[in-house]
């Protein structure tokens, strides 16, 4: 979880990023006679990286620029439809995407150069939008843009993570996800250090037959997180999510809320697994799964950075434990002192700048 390393496997491949070539042109004569006399030079055309790239179906593709960068998104991107056979292409990682401060840059860029192109893509299945750490960019600056139109663009896909954060300005698109039906799609996950409220009553108002995986961080208030506990009211019910067996409430303020919804949420008894990680978890969250509706029949329940005493900890897992789920919970996080100095609990999130 969190955001701070590049992810090694994804859609159950290897991550390979696709590295532009060198630009001899733009070279001082002393690396260009460099690059071209040495015997293992980078490429220097898209045609050399295209022969030196692995097969296309055998890693999920990265690609990415950098805030230092001499070559454009756009300009990775068309190499990439030169140097790779795109049509077996089954993963893929859209991730930083400007030359300078990704912020001031369009929101939807890499999901409209993709999007424009998605018939060089008709094997496509796991697709992240937005894989850009935090020692790259904070994810409260990675421009939040509307992820519907690849849902629309790729009806075979499988699996969507988009990663996000504010707007930009007022021109940019508002919506992260519009009602959309999708056969096919499997897992959903949204990460954010701040959701907004539209979304979770987007995700109930989409027609999602397929999906068994999903995983929404809510975040907080200061950097856009503006859903409550009563924006969730629709997906909890999980009227439009009839195979959804794992479902992930996480990264959130308002925890405790969260978890006194799914005390009584009718989507809870037909989960196998719960993650409830990364949030303000305490023991009055705790209370209320104790004394909701039971929990019995889950297999999985993760709970990952937490604030839980472990007096309340051990109650929840010998509960669940004797019944046969398995508890994913360790230690709890240490309050921050600053923040009780300033007169608040001292909890937090995992993931909000």
């Amino acid at each position: 979880m969190g955001v701070g390393k590049y992810l090694e496997y994804w859609g159950g491949l290897p991550v390979h990023w696709l590295e532009a070539p060198v630009d001899l042109e733009a070279a001082s004569p002393e690396m260009r006679n460099l690059l071209t006399m040495s015997p293992n030079s980078r490429p220097t055309t898209w045609a050399e990286v295209g022969a030196a790239a692995p097969r296309a179906d055998r890693v999920a593709w990265g690609l990415a620029t950098a805030y230092d960068s001499d070559v454009s998104y756009t300009e990775v991107f068309e190499g990439f439809l030169q140097a790779v056979d795109t049509t077996r292409v089954r993963s893929l990682l859209l991730g930083y995407w400007g030359k300078g401060i990704l912020s001031r840059e369009p929101a939807n860029l890499p999901a409209e150069l993709l999007c424009a192109h998605a018939d060089r893509f008709p094997a496509l299945r796991s697709l992240f939008v937005g894989h850009i750490t935090s020692d790259q960019h904070e994810i409260s600056w990675i421009p939040r843009g509307d992820v519907t139109q690849v849902l629309e663009s790729f009806p075979e896909l499988e699996e969507l993570t988009y990663r996000f954060g504010q707007r930009s300005n007022r021109d940019e698109p508002s919506d992260v996800l519009r009602p959309v039906r999708h056969e096919r799609l499997r897992r959903l996950t949204l990460e954010t250090g701040g959701l907004p409220a539209h979304v979770p009553g987007a995700i109930a108002a989409c027609d999602f037959p397929a999906l068994e995986h999903l995983d929404v961080w809510l975040g907080v208030e200061f950097y856009g997180g503006d859903a409550t506990v009563r924006d969730l009211d629709a997906l909890l019910v999980g009227a439009s999510l009839p195979r959804l067996r794992h479902l992930g409430m996480m990264n959130s303020e308002i925890q405790n809320d969260i978890a006194t919804a799914l005390a009584a949420a009718p989507i809870v008894a037909r989960l196998a697994s719960l993650d409830l990680s990364m949030g303000t978890l305490s023991d009055a969250g705790v209370e209320a799964l104790l004394t909701g509706q039971p929990l019995t029949h889950l297999q999985n329940l993760t709970v990952e950075h937490h604030f839980v005493s472990e007096s309340m900890a051990r109650r929840l897992r010998d509960l669940l434990e004797s019944a046969g789920v398995e508890v994913t919970m360790p230690a709890a996080e240490e309050l921050y002192d600053w923040l009780i100095d300033e007169g608040q609990e001292g909890r937090y999130t995992q993931v909000s700048e």
